[in-house]
């Protein structure tokens, strides 16, 4: 039985600061750069395939920082650090963001503090998953 694996054994090793870019760097006279709101609506898009609500109604968005050359730079996080999904969620919101038009480079990193509650979660998440 020692060799059986354990649940540890599935859970990936993801610490924070780990991130993940996609997207590419403006050119020169590009145009208009992204909002706060177009960004929003592009993670609403978004979902840990577990739990059928966008990881911005979650509350696992932290922060969100646009330059005026249209890089972007988010801090996220996940309900839990053992969550199986961890390695591949910040890649699948940097390529979300980076499909908004306006955005140059996307660079979302993993953050374990401040840790996730459900307070954080938007009304709508919360009536979703029956929290209230």
């Amino acid at each position: 039985m020692a060799d059986q694996p354990g649940l540890h054994d599935f859970m990936p090793n993801v610490e924070e600061g780990f991130s993940a870019t996609a997207g590419t760097a403006l050119a020169p006279g590009h145009g208009p750069v992204a909002t706060e709101a177009h960004i929003v609506e592009a993670l609403r898009e978004v979902f840990d395939p577990e739990i059928p609500v966008n990881l911005y109604d979650l509350g696992l968005i932290y922060e969100i920082s646009i330059a005026k050359d249209g890089t972007v730079k988010i801090d996220m996080s996940l309900t839990a650090p053992g969550c199986p999904v961890a390695g591949e969620m910040p890649g699948d919101v940097a390529r979300a963001v980076a499909g908004v038009a306006g955005t140059g480079e996307v660079t979302v990193t993993l953050v374990w503090e401040p840790p996730w509650t459900p307070e954080r979660m938007s009304e709508d998440a919360r009536l979703a998953l029956g929290f209230l």
